[in-house]
């Protein structure tokens, strides 16, 4: 049991191999349903969500675990963070942001309401469309940051990319100040995404 638990590939595989078991049991136990559009804004839903506690979930975790504790770990231990752990993490990081805002867009698509929500439901009744608009935006803002300002900052901190003594604390700046931003914006956009769903 512990060898299956020790791989990550293997819980990853199995909790999709749950995940599939139980969406057919729900299917032949409620006598099916059709495959239609509905279907498809609820799998894209799936994904969206998926996506956004990967995202959000990195979020907090640079902002409330990496970042407050980096002043306590010696120089020596650094380069485990800053050379193993924050690279990947940041993978993880931008690639969820991306498929988070691709999935929101194609949620909002398949329901028929993008238009209303991106212009934040003016003309056509306000309400969810203004409240998962302002959520959308919040979003693609938050997701700008991702790939425009954090990434490219940290790449100069990490050493990912070169950058001078005199660079890389400007840069460690700005990638906070982003980083803080969405921390910032992360519970009004999540606040309006449920109030979305909920409220109306």
């Amino acid at each position: 049991m512990s060898n299956f638990f020790s791989s990550l590939s293997k819980v990853i595989h199995a909790s999709v191999w749950l995940a599939i078991l139980l969406f057919l049991i729900l299917y032949f136990g409620n006598g099916g349903f059709v495959i239609d559009t509905l279907f498809w804004s609820w799998l894209f839903r799936y994904f969206h969500v998926i996506s956004g506690v990967m995202w959000i979930g990195l979020l907090w975790y640079f902002n409330f675990v990496q970042v407050p504790n980096m002043s306590k770990i010696t120089d020596e231990q650094k380069p485990a963070i800053t050379k193993v752990i924050a690279p990947i993490a940041l993978f993880w990081f931008r690639w969820a942001a991306f498929a988070t805002i691709v999935t929101g867009l194609i949620v909002a698509y398949l329901n028929g309401y993008v238009h209303e929500a991106m212009t934040l439901g003016v003309g056509s009744g306000g309400g969810k469309y203004t409240a998962i608009g302002i959520g959308m935006w919040l979003g693609l803002i938050m997701a700008f940051n991702v790939w425009f300002i954090i990434w490219p900052n940290q790449k100069k901190v990490l050493g990912i990319v070169e950058a001078s003594a005199e660079e890389k604390p400007i840069a460690a700046k700005k990638a906070l100040i982003a980083s803080r931003t969405n921390t910032l914006l992360s519970l009004p956009m999540l606040l309006t995404m449920v109030a979305a769903q909920n409220l109306y």
